[in-house]
């Protein structure tokens, strides 16, 4: 095997044009492609800029030619030679006019046939990719994926520097103060029977920092919950993390609206409009079924309870009687594009969010179409179709039961007809910030009160007075950003005084003992002089994913946890010995090795 030997390369595989053509250069990769005509090899040469074709002719060098023909796909090489033009191009490439005619070669670690095919467009499972994720990572799609998150990262950082924000690191070994999410805990072998919490996000820390006068805090920073993982959640995930002194909810959305300006001026060389569309809470869901609306299309909710609750119709009029509603969206042309198999289809698809199922009705020339339509009189169906604005042709899909059902089936079924139906521009990106979010909500598991952000988010001034009433009308100084019906972050002003602070924590069920016992060193330096704060934090993942138009942050994380929280390659979580954990007097019981 070779080594380098003081050979430098000075050219990256993708860098070199016809400009280079008459030079030697020396370049370094991975064996790509490699093909043997008999007298003549051609190795197209990888690596993170791109590729190159060498070329090798037995009757100008035989020995390097016998050392070509040793070479294998993922050898690691490196060669010299004189950049000349191809004979036959390859319009495929960048680099495809040109090839290196090598003079020199060094094979620097050969490879052993790998798993998978190192290809841009894969269809090995995502098990595989991950065991041998570093092989994953050669592929273009995965790198262009990191380099992304690499100049999302950087966009961000500058900025925030250039804004007056300090980039200050906070503790990963911290207090658990369970509030939400389960704590990933790490027990201390100096305090046997003590755990520490990983943070779930540097919350505490940065309003503290807020009281210790550091006026614009950021940090891009790993979080952690113990929580169960779908496709855009990982048990250990990074955030975009920043707090500002002195601030109103515009301040904090027109700092970051410039940001995300910035972000997809310079990463993607797209103009958003600023300042974004601004939509309260109870409008997203009204309108939407969602606080994350996707406003890429349209099929908005119609609410049709005032017209139904009357009707013969049982189901509809039996809902609102219970204090539920009625609502439909419309599917223009529904009529050519949604057949009775793909209704049945969408009804077992509402089911799975807890409606009961899904009424429908077509509205023809010569009248409508349905199996609930003799249930109506003519002038109901008349003000129904006026009221949700069908016309012939138009499908009407609807689901009555309690709102927060209504909300959630037609909230997820809006965006499974126009997967189905194709309605979503791609190439289209909405943002917007949904405002006036419920300070708390309430949790039947739980039986009280939960926060719907965190316990530190302030209500809007003129609800303080229903906190002691009703506090499930409380509105919160909250906001998050939503981009093509996903959550890009979010925030909030904050509470900056222990007696509302305090009365908070009243309000979710603690008494003042807990309160003080996991969250006293908050509210003790509140008594110190606090300034007005609040902030926010963006899912960098989440931020990446949806650039990078990924279905998924795994592939936008180097390396990812799969569903169950393990790590393939690595093979974490595993055993540790006895002695380690005696040390930290832990004694494993037998049910839970089992």
């Amino acid at each position: 095997m070779d080594t380098l030997h003081g050979m430098k390369r000075t050219h990256y595989c993708g860098q070199l044009s016809e400009a280079n053509i008459g030079q030697t250069v020396t370049v370094m990769g991975w064996v790509d492609v490699y093909r043997n005509l008999g007298s003549l090899i051609f190795v197209d040469l990888r690596d993170r800029y791109g590729i190159i074709q060498l070329s090798f002719d037995t009757d100008i060098d035989s020995e390097i030619f016998e050392k070509a023909a040793t070479l294998r796909n993922e050898f690691v090489v490196a060669a010299s030679g004189e950049v000349v033009k191809r004979s036959a191009p390859n319009p495929k490439l960048p680099t495809g006019t040109i090839e290196i005619k090598v003079s020199e070669l060094r094979i620097l670690s050969k490879a052993e046939t790998p798993p998978f095919e190192i290809k841009a467009e894969t269809d090995v499972k995502d098990e595989l990719r991950l065991k041998y994720r570093y092989l994953d990572l050669r592929r273009s799609p995965m790198q262009k994926n990191i380099e992304m998150r690499h100049k999302i990262a950087k966009i961000a950082r500058d900025f925030y520097d250039e804004n007056g924000f300090l980039e200050i690191e906070t503790p990963m070994l911290t207090k658990s103060t369970p509030e939400g999410a389960r704590d990933y805990l790490v027990p201390s072998r100096v305090h046997h029977g003590k755990f520490y919490a990983l943070p779930q996000s540097p919350q505490q820390y940065k309003q503290l920092l807020m009281l210790a006068g550091m006026d614009r805090y950021f940090q891009i920073v790993k979080c952690f919950r113990d929580e169960d993982l779908r496709a855009d959640r990982q048990p250990e995930f990074t955030q975009i993390d920043l707090e500002m002194s002195f601030v109103e909810i515009d301040d904090v959305i027109s700092i970051n609206e410039q940001m995300i300006a910035r972000v997809f001026k310079e990463a993607l060389g797209i103009e958003v409009q600023t300042p974004f569309l601004r939509m309260p809470y109870q409008e997203a869901m009204e309108r939407f079924g969602s606080d994350k609306p996707d406003t890429r299309f349209g099929l908005e909710l119609v609410n049709i309870s005032e017209l139904v609750k009357d009707c013969g119709f049982g189901v509809f009029s039996g809902a609102i009687a219970n204090g539920g509603s009625v609502r439909a969206i419309n599917v223009k042309g529904g009529a050519d594009k949604l057949s009775r198999k793909e209704l049945d289809s969408l009804g077992e698809f509402v089911k799975t969010y807890r409606a009961k199922g899904l009424a429908w009705m077509v509205r023809e020339e010569a009248g409508v179409r349905s199996p609930i339509a003799k249930f109506f009189k003519e002038e109901e169906l008349e003000t129904i179709f006026k009221k949700t604005q069908a016309e012939a042709g138009d499908t009407l899909l609807f689901v009555a039961d309690q709102d927060n059902v209504v909300f959630d089936a037609l909230g997820a079924l809006r965006c499974e007809v126009a997967r189905r139906l194709d309605l979503i521009d791609k190439n289209k990106f909405n943002l917007l910030w949904v405002t006036e979010f419920p300070l708390l909500e309430y949790s039947e598991e739980e039986d009280r009160y939960v926060a719907k952000h965190h316990p530190f988010t302030a209500p809007m001034d003129e609800d303080l007075a229903l906190l002691d009433t009703e506090p499930g009308k409380v509105r919160a100084k909250a906001y998050d950003i939503i981009l093509n019906g996903c959550e890009l972050g979010g925030g909030s002003i904050r509470i900056f005084n222990s007696e509302l602070q305090e009365k908070m924590f009243e309000v979710l069920g603690f008494t003042k003992e807990e309160a003080w016992e996991r969250f006293g060193h908050l509210m003790e330096a509140f008594k110190y002089g606090t300034p007005p704060h609040g902030g926010m934090a963006y899912g960098l993942d989440r931020f990446v994913m949806l650039l990078c138009g990924a279905d998924s942050i795994r592939e936008v994380i180097a390396f990812p946890k799969v569903q169950n929280a393990s790590d393939l390659m690595m093979n974490a979580p595993d055993v540790v010995d006895d002695k380690q954990l005696k040390e930290l007097g832990i004694a494993i019981s037998r049910e839970s090795k089992e």
